[in-house]
């Protein structure tokens, strides 16, 4: 009842409207830990982003019989192109595809000679958006080809 309530006919025309910006924040899932991470995205056009995002992520591992604590720190960019106009998508639901390119910081507690090391990652995403208000709403993001891998799954704010 409270969801239902806090949805009204305010929302705007696309999901990020040109000169608007939102950030997200959350959880992922992979097979190298459980990554955090927040973010953002700025509408360059009613169709197009750009954002940035910054993740963490911690897990252990055993390579050649030794056991790892790795800590993994990226930063990226992102492009989407976002599909509502296109698909004729109502303006609560944001339905997206694009690519980012980031950097990829890897420690490990002891000299590590296994096969992930830091560098740059080139990798595509597609993900959707469901606002229950104007303001606020869920996301859900599947990727791959970099340290982002995976998916995520995290809350956005419209500023």
């Amino acid at each position: 009842m409270a969801i239902l309530s806090m949805h009204h006919s305010g929302f705007s025309q696309s999901p990020l409207p040109k000169g608007k910006t939102q950030i997200n924040a959350g959880v992922g899932f992979s097979e190298r830990g459980i990554p955090i991470y927040f973010g953002f995205d700025h509408g360059i056009h009613d169709n197009l982003s750009l954002g940035g995002e910054f993740s963490y992520r911690g897990y252990k591992d055993t390579w050649r019989g030794n056991s790892y604590k790795h800590n993994i720190a990226g930063i990226a960019m992102n492009g989407n192109y976002h599909f509502n106009s296109v698909m004729n998508i109502p303006s609560n639901w944001d339905f997206y595809a694009g690519l980012n390119l980031g950097f990829f910081i890897w420690g490990s507690d002891k000299a590590y000679d296994g096969p992930y090391s830091s560098g740059l990652g080139l990798g595509a995403q597609i993900g959707g958006r469901y606002y229950f208000s104007p303001k606020t709403g869920i996301n859900l993001e599947f990727g791959g080809g970099n340290a982002f891998s995976g998916g995520k799954f995290g809350l956005t704010f419209r500023l």
